[in-house]
Formats: structure tokens, C-alpha cells, sequence
């Protein structure tokens, strides 16, 4: 029999972990309520999705009743879950918090890979799922990317491993999982408007860490000196991936090398995972600029101590396409080349996209909803590679006040107007780039509304 039958669940947040997790909990047997901030009216999508289930809703705010009623209460990444005061009403009295990543988890027979950081989470678990698939190896791909992990618990997990892009948002209620691999791939600042402080974020990051053991593997990226700094905490099997040649680097680091990491001479990434030297050629591989040799090697690292094979792992290289919305090339107008980046939403993915580009004039159309981040490290790329920047939303004017002076700047007041200009102040050999250093709530539903609206207005010019 199921633990959970006839136990009372309240889901906190009708979003789309939150009604994937009811679904796997009516199907046990629970009694499920779902409690939403939102109106009805606000929720359209989530309740075509639930249908008929047998749950019951409260909308429009959350009552004392619900919550101390409760016998498990489960948080959607959503939720802060510091801000909820019946959240820590019902902590207090005993009753268990948890989140749909954890409730999956400890219903999950496959090993699982969960990748987290700042930027490249999305490409790097693309990465491995598909060079599991063409190994023919099937694997789910999800979490923060797309499909929540329990809609694959309750679908009878149909594959050999999991895949998960794990947020920080989803990390903060970890304790039971022990993923078979953890990747980290950067940390910098982001969602500060809820952390207060990189400390803050970090830590929430490091969770995955934490509830790693002795035989998890950890892939580290030593490039990155908050990342390079968790192996010092790590009590799994690391594993390193770098733009270093090891050699160069020297000492220790050099003589136990274990990893991978990209040589610039040939080309190629050499690995060192399998007890021989490996390398994989990126002749044919279609994404640019160095972050995506960095997700590629930390990708190559998973899926290879996983048992995905070097052939099946080369075939995947070379015919991965990349992610909508990262670094998208939409069209080329009159000469102008036109990226899609919408999934930028924060300083460094900017930074990325802009060191991506090696010699054309960049035009970068940036802002959206400031998330309390700081703007001046932008500054040395933005004097360097941006000929125009075109600002919206509601941080154009601080993103202004701290980038303004080392580019021609304009302030414009709708997306429409900031696409259009960026065309009309465009010559032959330029690249107009979205990538806006922000999230989207303040126009969009979530960037990939923003990106299609980009796409869209791009094939109208």
C-alpha cells in the first residue's frame, strides 16, 4: 500500500511542479489541496491540466486552515519559503515541508545526474541526456528544464538514468537525494532579489553538494574560483573540467588530473576519466564561444564515468544543435545578424554571449525585471564589443545609469520600439543581440515568451 494514501498533502503553488505533483499524489491515494496567491482566472493552463482530479483548490491567498490541517506539506520552487509565516507556523508544529524535486527523488529507481549553477544548467543537461540517446541509452531530460522529475516518477520511468536541471529554488529543500552525479557549472550573482546576498545563493547551490557522499560523482569546474573552491567540502569522486591545460597549470593539480579540459592547439577536448586519454574533436560541434566548450566538457565528464561510450559521445558533439533561446541565431537581414539570447537573465550569461562574438559591432537590446544584481562588470565588454545599446523594461534606467556612459545608449518604452531601432540604427556585418541581463515578468510570462516575441518581431522587419 502506499505511504501516501489517505494522507492529507498541501501543495503550496498551482504551478507546473505543483500540479504534476498532484497528479503523482491522487494516483497514491492522498487527499491533495492546492493553495495559490493567484485567482482562478489568473490560472487557466494549470487548471486544464488537473481536469477532473480529484483535488481540492484554494485560491486567492492562503488560509490557516489549509496549512495546519496539512499532514505533509509540499513548496513549489516558487515560494519563498522564508516570506511564509503559516509555512513556518506548520514547521513548528511538526508537520513535514518538502519540495516536488524531493518527493520524486525518494520514488526514483534510475541513478540521477543533477546539474546546477548560475548559467549553463539548460545546455549542459541537454548535453548529457542526448549523448545517452545516441548511445541508445534512454534517459529523461528535465526538472527546472521542462518535464518536473515527478511526472516522470509517475509515468513509470521509462528510462536507464535521469537527467535534471536543478535551480536554486528546487535546492532549497534538499536533504534525501544522493544524485549518482552533481555538476556545478559556475556560480555568480543572480536572484539576489530573494537571496539578499551571494552567500545567500551560494549556499543554496551548495546544497546539492551536501547531500552528496563517497560515491557520487563531482564534476567541479576549476575555472570558476567559487566552483574550485567546493572541492574543499567534497567527499564524492571529483571530477575537473577546465579551458587549462593541466600541464600549464602545474603541481598537484597537473600530476592528478582528473577530468577533461580544452586544447586550443588541435581543437579538441582530452579526457582523463576512464583510466586513458581520450579526445573528443569539436570540428563539427555548432555551438560558439568558450562557455559552450566548458558545458560540453562537463556534459562529456557525466556521461562518460555513466557509461555513455566515446563514439556515442563524438556523435552527439557533432550533431547537437544548442537550446532556443541561448545564443539563437534567428535571421540574417540586409546584412545584419540577429541573436536570440532571451534566456540571459542575468550578468554573466550576458557576459557570455557578448565574449562569444570576436570581432563584428555588437547592438545589445538588455533589461526586464531587475533582480537587485549590479551592472558594472558589464562595463570593460560592453566599451569593447557594444557600438548600441537599446534599453527597456523596468531597470533600463539603472542598467543606464551604470552602462550608459560607454556605449550609445537609448531608452525606449516597449519591446516593439527596442527591435525596431535596432534595425533602423543597424549596418551591413552588424549582430543585433537580445540578451537582456534580466528576467521577463516585468512584460513577459517567462523568457521564452520573450524570445518567441523576439523571434516573431525579428521575421517581421
Amino acid at each position: 500500500m502506499s505511504k501516501f494514501k489517505g494522507k492529507k498533502v498541501l501543495i503550496v503553488g498551482c504551478g507546473t511542479s505543483g500540479v504534476a505533483a498532484a497528479k503523482f499524489l491522487v494516483k497514491q491515494g492522498a487527499r491533495v489541496m492546492i493553495s495559490d496567491t493567484k485567482q482562478r482566472t489568473e490560472l487557466p493552463e494549470p487548471l486544464k491540466e488537473l481536469g477532473d482530479l480529484k483535488v481540492e483548490l484554494e485560491f486567492g491567498g492562503h488560509t490557516e486552515r489549509s496549512f495546519m490541517g496539512a499532514e505533509l506539506i509540499i513548496v513549489s520552487p516558487g515560494i519563498n519559503i522564508n516570506n511564509l509565516q503559516l509555512l513556518q507556523a506548520a514547521k513548528a508544529k511538526g508537520t513535514p515541508v518538502t519540495s516536488e524535486i524531493e518527493l520524486a527523488v525518494g520514488e526514483l529507481e534510475q541513478p540521477l545526474i543533477a546539474i546546477t549553477g548560475t548559467n549553463g544548467k539548460s545546455t549542459v543537461t541537454t548535453l548529457v541526456g542526448e549523448m545517452f540517446k545516441s548511445d541508445q541509452k534512454g534517459a529523461f531530460i528535465g526538472g527546472n528544464l521542462g518535464t518536473p522529475l515527478i511526472d516522470y516518477v509517475t509515468q513509470g520511468q521509462p528510462g536507464q538514468v535521469a537527467v535534471c536541471e536543478l535551480s536554486s529554488y528546487q535546492l532549497e529543500l534538499t536533504e534525501k537525494m544522493v544524485p549518482a552525479v552533481a555538476i556545478f557549472t559556475n556560480i555568480d550573482q543572480d536572484h539576489l532579489d530573494r537571496y539578499g546576498s551571494m552567500e545567500n545563493y551560494t549556499a543554496a547551490k551548495k546544497r546539492l553538494l551536501k547531500v552528496c557522499d563517497r560515491n557520487s560523482w563531482v564534476v567541479l569546474n576549476y575555472d570558476d574560483s567559487v566552483v574550485q573552491g567546493f572541492a574543499q567540502e567534497n567527499v564524492g569522486k571529483l571530477i575537473w573540467f577546465t579551458m587549462k591545460n593541466p600541464l600549464e597549470v602545474g603541481g598537484d593539480f597537473a600530476e592528478k588530473f582528473f577530468g577533461a579540459y580544452y586544447d586550443a592547439t588541435k581543437n579538441v577536448i582530452v579526457t582523463k576519466v576512464t583510466g586513458k586519454e581520450e579526445i573528443y574533436t569539436l570540428e563539427l560541434f555548432k555551438l560558439f564561444g568558450d562557455h559552450n566548450k566548458q558545458n560540453l566538457m562537463a556534459a562529456i565528464c557525466a556521461a562518460r564515468v555513466m557509461g555513455v561510450s566515446q563514439q556515442g559521445i563524438q556523435a552527439c558533439i557533432n550533431s547537437f544543435k544548442g537550446l532556443a533561446h541561448r545564443l539563437e541565431f534567428v535571421r540574417k537581414k540586409d546584412g545584419v545578424y540577429f541573436f536570440n539570447d532571451s534566456k540571459a537573465t542575468n550578468i554573466q550569461s550576458v557576459q557570455a554571449a557578448l565574449t562569444a562574438f570576436k570581432r563584428s559591432p555588437v547592438i545589445l537590446i538588455a533589461g526586464g525585471k531587475d533582480k537587485n544584481m549590479e551592472f558594472t562588470p558589464l562595463v570593460p565588454l560592453v566599451q569593447k564589443k557594444v557600438k548600441l545599446m537599446i534599453l527597456v523594461g523596468e531597470a533600463k534606467e539603472k542598467i543606464n545609469r551604470a552602462l550608459g556612459d560607454f556605449a550609445e545608449t537609448y531608452l525606449v518604452g516597449t519591446f516593439e520600439e527596442a527591435v525596431l531601432m535596432s534595425f533602423q540604427k543597424s549596418r551591413n556585418g552588424d549582430i543585433v543581440l537580445l540578451s537582456p541581463g534580466c528576467s521577463s515578468q516585468d512584460m513577459f510570462r517567462d523568457f521564452e515568451e520573450r524570445g518567441d516575441y523576439f523571434k516573431k518581431l525579428v521575421n517581421q522587419l
